[in-house]
């Protein structure tokens, strides 16, 4: 089942760029998964106060989908939905949606998961405090199995 637009609680507009499309002239399978990261790394820079250059504590990439229903291609603007489906001690599943510029049917959509660990010891960490309220903020009770 698909999502719709207003299923996702945060946006970022995100711009293609020339080098994204493949030789078919649509953006590669590849690059949606940067929107996904940047979706994500933009919300916990800038709302969950994440210090990726200092701070203690870092998130890993464990496991990531995406589903494509829609090609994109440059120069349009993406806009990435993003939700979380399931906060636990450490570790967070959020879901991504692509969307063409008022499109309320996504272009493309997945879930990827980060496990947070200390930066010394590289073993898992509690999320620190600002970065669990910012995902609480964009929590949903939609459940993860429609994707």
């Amino acid at each position: 089942m698909t999502t719709r637009r207003a299923d996702y609680p945060h946006f970022l507009a995100i711009p293609t760029r020339w080098k994204d499309n493949d030789i078919y002239g649509h953006v590669n399978n590849i690059d949606y998964y940067s929107f996904f990261d940047t979706v994500i790394n933009h919300y916990l820079i800038t709302v969950g106060e994440l210090d990726i250059h200092r701070g203690s504590v870092i998130g890993f990439a464990a496991e990531s989908h995406c589903r494509y229903l829609k090609s994109l291609a440059y120069p349009e603007v993406v806009d990435a939905g993003l939700r979380v489906a399931k906060l636990g001690n450490s570790s967070v599943r959020y879901e991504i949606a692509l969307f063409r510029a008022k499109d309320d049917e996504p272009a493309a959509e997945g879930w990827f998961v980060h496990v947070f660990v200390d930066r010394e010891t590289q073993k898992s960490s509690p999320i620190p405090d600002s970065i669990r309220a910012a995902l609480a903020r964009i929590q949903t009770p939609v459940p993860s199995e429609t994707l």
